[in-house]
């Protein structure tokens, strides 16, 4: 295909015939590759031009190196602590002065009158706090602000002369000293010719540069334009009609090169996709139908979609060139580095810097990296996963340096050296960096590839810090360090380095500057993005950027539109994507340049596509029981059924299996918060002590009074033993642990009251024992044990009591059955659970008197005793009878019969499908 390049230097050939001493000047490095090729194929002899970008030609021209944002940030706040007598802290100041420097950098790239500008600011403000009644109400914030605002001269011109002093610069500076330095600098290279190529937006410095290098070296500039938007007033024509109209150059010489490619016929399709994902998927499938790449561009205008794009290529993209930068913030790498200064910050917030103690969810958090676990593998099995499952089972809130040292011991010297470093007690900045620097040195020798590059990228920052922090000692503390680690990874990103010349062309929307591709396909064409929001970061206002001739969002606009039309104006088949979906992400709007489009090309191919999204209703789990599940209920049999277990498989007999045949356990974690299991075992331990002295014997008001003084200190006991390691002295804990005393305390009050006057008489017979009973079912040739643990079992008034203990909350209604048929169903759970229990006992003693069966449920205290009911009207039949227990046996035996029928599985219930 005839692209700008080819064109370009055709055109330049017609009148020069030696490159010996010509110099192209292009907008990126990027460009020079292409254009170094199509020269070749152009040349059969002589010498090549020189090919630099526009950056490596200011910094010729103004003999000034350009420094980096960290050098310049460091190099900003030494000249800005001399000017201010309060000035703020590092931290504080990296957070404003990046957004100086732009701002500077601007003023300068446009040659603004630095004075002028700033003291336009300063009368702004001014005015913004006067008042006729001279009651303006200042508060310290904005003190501050309308002292930075009249400072703003003094800073900029101490910083700019510090820069010149030891000639750095941001760009602006460059481009301003190149400015004052051109004339001599074209008067000593008079030999030489240079062409510019490709620009389109210009800042008045460059506009100052070109028109001298054209007018003084005899130089040329070759625009890449389309007529369609040239001779309109199409905004992508803007700037170049501008320069055409205002450059004394142009009215005598003709402008290049105005293309006629625009108007020819296209394939434009234009795609609505539902969130970013989809995007990025369907053009992988439109580069899946693709068999050659060599003149194909994937563009993102939205970069931030690059690391789910290089996951979402199609297999048969080999070779790939990608011209953006990977965002530090996204690198693994990050995790893990953020990873170790969260363990300093939590130690910090929560107190515990002196003992040197880590909350346990970020040790584990650091020690699932994967870095980490690959560094701390040893026979197939990582060090990491022992740490983390120990601390679960420890239940350790909060571990030591030496806790994780003591795991360590059988490891590689450098690894364990490495490890121990990370946890050491923090002393300083200069040796935390230099703890970071040890373990990125460790973990290279276990990476490779990619991983090494992101390390030795980090490694570099790292060394970069440890330098200035010896110079200038600006980081305080660690937190300072890790507010300006984040800013640096959010603002720096990890450069490809590829072959351009081959394969798909990965693309931001800068980089396609110069370059013409057969297909183009667009990702992310929504407004916000194409073009970006008009939202900017600046201490300049509205007005002075206008009032200066700066570019404001409009001008920007007028860029965008430029990128986007040139990016298609050659292409023969395009796809352009954009999210339709309007969320937190953004999206929802299709840009404005694709309306352009539509009335520009009336044979656009409009579609929408969305993810495909199967309905099928969720297939019930189902397992079949074989010989060998068989044996394992067998095992279950002679070891003993809890009435807790039988209920569960009326519950969901896909769950049983799970805890009872393949004896899955759950997982353990760190109880950071007591749980309502723990919660409930310390309520049923301290009743367990409290009574255990009284078995067999008879108990009075005086009794439990005496018990009461011992609730406390029993509550706090059993806390110790069931949250061990937990804290319960404060926050959520605390109140638990009062709630458990509370509900200890309740229940001894109802005794009491039960008690008063000596009214009735209470024996205890046995807490927390231990019941079992044998049960033979027909069609199974060996006996059925089912064994428990009763919370109590009193006699009241001359009536034995089976009592268990809820600390949740029981109704009367879950223990009312009026027919045995309902038992099946999981709603009688707890009624299943104390007829089990009443039958157990009944077993053992050989009782056959009338008892009563119920629970205690201490969210419900003020019902009392709740007994088991069979009435079928309002009146009460609590009696549990050796005939009613027959009856309920009987049900219990049909669902043990289907646990041990082999013909009939373990199915997931319906219910659960949803």
């Amino acid at each position: 295909m005839q692209t700008f390049i080819s064109e370009t230097i055709q055109d330049i050939l017609k009148t020069t015939s030696s490159f010996e001493e010509v110099v192209f000047v292009l907008p990126s490095q990027r460009a020079g590759v292409f254009v170094k090729q199509q020269l070749k194929n152009e040349i059969t002899s002589g010498f090549l031009p020189e090919v630099i970008n526009i950056e490596e030609f200011i910094t010729r021209v103004s003999g000034i190196k350009k420094a980096d944002s960290v050098q310049l940030l460091f190099h900003f706040y030494s000249i800005y602590k001399t000017i201010e007598e309060n000035p703020d802290s590092f931290d504080v100041f990296s957070s404003w002065a990046f957004t100086v420097l732009q701002d500077f950098n601007e003023i300068d790239q446009h040659l603004i009158n630095t004075r002028e500008i700033f003291m336009y600011i300063r009368d702004v403000e001014r005015l913004k706090k006067w008042s006729v009644k001279g009651s303006f109400q200042e508060t310290e914030l904005m003190k501050d602000h309308y002292s930075f605002t009249e400072k703003l001269n003094d800073l900029y011109n101490a910083f700019y002369a510090y820069l010149l002093d030891n000639k750095i610069g941001y760009q602006g500076v460059l481009y301003r000293e190149a400015t004052e330095k051109i004339d001599a600098y074209l008067a000593n290279n008079n030999q030489k010719k240079f062409f510019f190529i490709g620009f389109n937006a210009l800042n008045a410095a460059e506009e100052l540069l070109f028109q001298k290098s054209v007018t003084l070296a005899s130089g040329e500039v070759y625009w890449d334009i389309d007529a369609t938007f040239l001779n309109s007033n199409h905004a992508a024509g803007n700037y170049v009609r501008r320069y055409q109209k205002n450059w004394k150059y142009y009215q005598q010489n003709e402008i290049k090169i105005i293309g006629n490619w625009f108007s020819q016929p296209k394939n434009i399709e234009l795609v609505g996709a539902s969130k970013n994902i989809t995007q990025v998927k369907y053009a992988a499938e439109v580069l899946a139908q693709k068999s050659n790449y060599n003149h194909t561009a994937l563009v993102l205008a939205d970069e931030s979609l690059l690391p789910i794009t290089l996951n979402s290529l199609p297999q048969q993209v080999a070779a790939i060139n990608i011209t953006m930068g990977y965002p530090l913030q996204d690198m693994p790498t990050t995790n893990l580095l953020l990873s170790v200064f969260q363990l300093f910050i939590t130690q910090e917030k929560l107190s515990k810097t002196t003992q040197n103690l880590f909350y346990y969810k970020d040790v584990t958090r650091l020690l699932k990296q994967p870095l980490i676990y690959r560094l701390l593998l040893s026979n197939d099995n990582s060090i990491s996963d022992v740490i983390s499952e120990d601390i679960s089972k420890e239940n350790n809130t909060f571990v030591s340096s030496n806790y994780i040292a003591s795991f360590l011991s059988n490891i590689e010297t450098t690894t364990q050296q490495a490890i121990t470093m990370v946890f050491k007690k923090y002393e300083s900045v200069n040796e935390f960096i230099d703890r970071i620097l040890q373990l990125i040195a460790v973990l290279k020798d276990v990476v490779e590839g990619l991983e090494k590059e992101f390390l030795f990228r980090f490694h570099t920052a790292f060394t970069q810090l440890k330098n200035f922090q010896e110079t200038y000692a600006y980081f305080l503390d660690l937190k300072t360090l890790h507010q300006f680690f984040k800013q640096l990874i959010a603002s720096e990103s990890l450069s490809f380095q590829g072959e351009p010349l081959q394969g798909l062309q990965l693309m931001g929307m800068l980089e396609t500057r110069v370059l013409d591709f057969e297909t183009v396909i667009l990702v992310s064409v929504n407004e916000g993005i194409l073009p970006a929001s008009t939202k900017q970061t600046t201490f300049i206002p509205f007005d002075a950027k206008v009032a200066f001739k700066m570019p404001t969002y409009k001008e920007k606009d007028a860029i965008f539109s430029y990128h986007f039309f040139r990016l298609i104006q050659r292409a023969k088949n395009i796809t352009l994507l954009y999210n339709t979906e309007s969320d937190a992400f953004g999206g929802g709007e299709k840009s404005r340049f694709v309306t352009q489009l539509s009335l520009l090309k009336d044979s656009i191919k409009v579609k929408t596509v969305s993810p495909k999204v199967v309905t099928e209703a969720k297939k019930l789990q189902e397992i079949s029981k074989n010989e060998e599940v068989f044996n394992k209920l067998k095992e279950l049999a002679a070891k003993g059924i809890s009435p807790s277990a039988l209920t569960n498989y009326l519950y969901n007999p896909v769950a049983f299996y799970k805890q009872k045949v393949l004896k899955i356990k759950e997982f353990d974690e760190v109880e950071e918060e007591v749980a309502f299991n723990t919660l409930g075992t310390v309520v049923h331990d301290t009743l367990d002590e409290l009574y255990t002295p009284f078995e067999g014997k008879f108990i009075t008001h005086s009794t439990i009074v005496k018990m009461e003084k011992d609730v406390a200190l029993l509550v706090e006991k059993y806390f110790s033993k069931h949250f061990k390691n937990g804290d319960i002295s404060t926050g959520k804990n605390r109140l638990i642990y009062e709630v458990a005393i509370r509900f200890v305390h309740n229940f001894l009050q109802k005794e009491k009251e039960l008690l008063q006057n000596d009214i009735n008489k209470l024996k205890i017979i046995a807490t927390e024992k231990d019941y079992s009973a044998s049960i033979h079912v027909e069609g199974i040739d060996f006996p059925i044990k089912i064994h428990g643990q009763v919370d109590r079992v009193d006699e009241l008034n001359g009536v034995i009591r089976i009592i268990d203990y809820k600390t949740g909350k029981v109704e009367a209604s879950d223990l009312k059955v009026k027919d045995f048929s309902v038992i099946r169903d999981y709603k009688f759970s707890k009624a299943i659970q104390v007829l089990l229990y009443a039958y157990m006992y009944n077993q053992t003693h050989n009782n056959s008197q009338d008892i009563q069966a119920g629970i205690y449920s201490f969210k419900n205290l003020n019902s009392g005793f709740l007994s088991m009911n069979f009435s079928a009207s309002r009146t009460k039949d609590l009696a549990v009878t050796p005939e009613k227990l027959a009856t309920f046996l009987e049900e219990i035996k049909v669902l043990i019969q289907e646990i041990y029928n082999v013909n009939i599985p373990f199915k997931e219930p319906q219910e659960l499908a949803f």
